[in-house]
């Protein structure tokens, strides 16, 4: 039996972009969860659930991050951290216009 996976692409949509702050609402989001979590900006690759890999990703506003999750609740996953970070914007404000 084939391990599920679940991939997508998010973009980061708030003014201030994936400090610290966001970046630990991402990690506790992806730790409630049992599957495995990898983060893409670019060339850097960062473990979804590890607070120090998240933060060396660096993404501005603008910035889209390539998500890919493994496991049984893979899906559930991934729509909850595109619900945090397109959605609810980290409960930050989006980029003046």
């Amino acid at each position: 039996m084939e391990t599920p996976v679940c991939e997508t692409e998010v973009e980061i949509k708030n003014a201030d972009g994936l400090h610290m702050r966001p970046a630990m609402q991402f990690v506790d989001v992806a730790n409630r969860f049992k599957c495995a979590v990898t983060v893409r900006s670019g060339q850097t690759e960062a473990d979804g659930k590890s607070i120090m890999q998240m933060s060396m990703l660096a993404a501005t506003v603008g910035t889209k991050l390539k998500i890919k999750a493994e496991g049984a609740d893979a899906t559930q996953l991934v729509e909850a951290i595109r619900e945090l970070v397109e959605v609810e914007l980290f409960g930050e404000p989006p980029p003046e216009k």
